[in-house]
């Protein structure tokens, strides 16, 4: 049973997590041209931190102007942040206590303009959550690693898809493209996206596991390729999975990639379909990575 899988300097376009794996430059990277969609990618502990942060800021920042208008709170020690700050806190989630109030003019213009700021900011807040919350995420499993070995003959790429989750994922499909470096007659190197013919690329119903199939045929772009091919001209297999989530009713997507390093020749998967003493089937995930040589 094989677990490790080979090393190689490759780089590769689609990173293991499926996220891109590409520098762009001669563009703009500020967050402030898009910063709707950063906020619905930052991860969840990010995107908490930064909503406490900017509340706290906030807050601060007004404790700070009802302090420099002197003593306009009632009932709060002149002078005093803690005071205005918690003040400001009242006010902006619209708590009033009633123990601490504005009494001057100049008070009762930033309570005005803090509240009106705090049902913006409340709006905003919430919309991101929903949005957060309701954004279709697909939790499928790729193998690790994938393998050539024979099928009916015929020497065939396979791997490995999971769903992970308890569900079904309806009318799924899957793409693999070979991308690969290749040199022009004019001597430009470019870098080439080639489809790749598989077996069964949909499946009505998806809940457990999928071998994805592509037979190495004389009309496959791997057709006469070696590992020593794959590493010299980089090549990448890239495959997108999309199907529709029965339980939000919403599409759902997941990428990988395997390079040179993860493709391993005349291995298989170990099986991992077995049945109980009742005859019910059942499956083993903690081999789902594995692989044996062809005896």
């Amino acid at each position: 049973m094989k677990k490790a899988v080979r090393k190689t300097l490759a780089p590769r376009m689609i990173n293991p997590k499926g996220g891109f794996n590409v520098v762009r430059k001669g563009v703009s990277n500020s967050y402030w041209g898009d910063l709707y969609h950063w906020l619905l990618s930052l991860s969840w502990p990010k995107f908490l931190a930064l909503i406490s942060l900017g509340y706290l800021v906030v807050n601060a920042l007004f404790a700070l102007a009802y302090l420099a208008g002197g003593n306009g709170i009632e009932n709060a020690r002149p002078g005093n942040f803690l005071d205005a700050f918690f003040f400001s806190v009242q006010t902006m989630a619209s708590i009033g206590y009633g123990a601490m109030f504005p009494k001057t003019t100049y008070a009762h213009v930033l309570v005005t303009i803090e509240s009106l700021i705090g049902l913006m900011g409340l709006a905003v807040g919430t919309g991101l959550m929903f949005a957060r919350f309701s954004l279709p995420k697909a939790r499928v499993t790729f193998s690790r690693v994938a393998v050539i070995a024979p099928y009916n003959g015929i020497p065939t790429l396979m791997f490995r898809v999971a769903n992970e989750r308890q569900n079904w994922i309806l009318e799924a499909q899957i793409r693999v493209t070979l991308v690969r470096n290749e040199i022009t007659v004019e001597g430009d190197m470019m870098r080439r996206f080639y489809d790749m013919q598989l077996l069964r690329s949909q499946t009505p119903l998806f809940a457990l596991t999928w071998t994805v199939m592509h037979p190495i045929d004389e009309n496959s772009p791997l057709y006469g390729v070696t590992l020593e091919n794959m590493i010299e001209d980089e090549m990448e297999l890239v495959v997108t999975l999309t199907g529709l989530d029965e339980t939000v009713s919403q599409i759902i997507h997941a990428r990988h990639s395997f390079i040179a390093g993860e493709i391993f020749w005349n291995m298989r998967f170990v099986d991992i379909l077995s049945k109980t003493r009742e005859g019910r089937r059942t499956i083993d995930y903690s081999c789902f990575h594995d692989v044996i040589p062809i005896e």
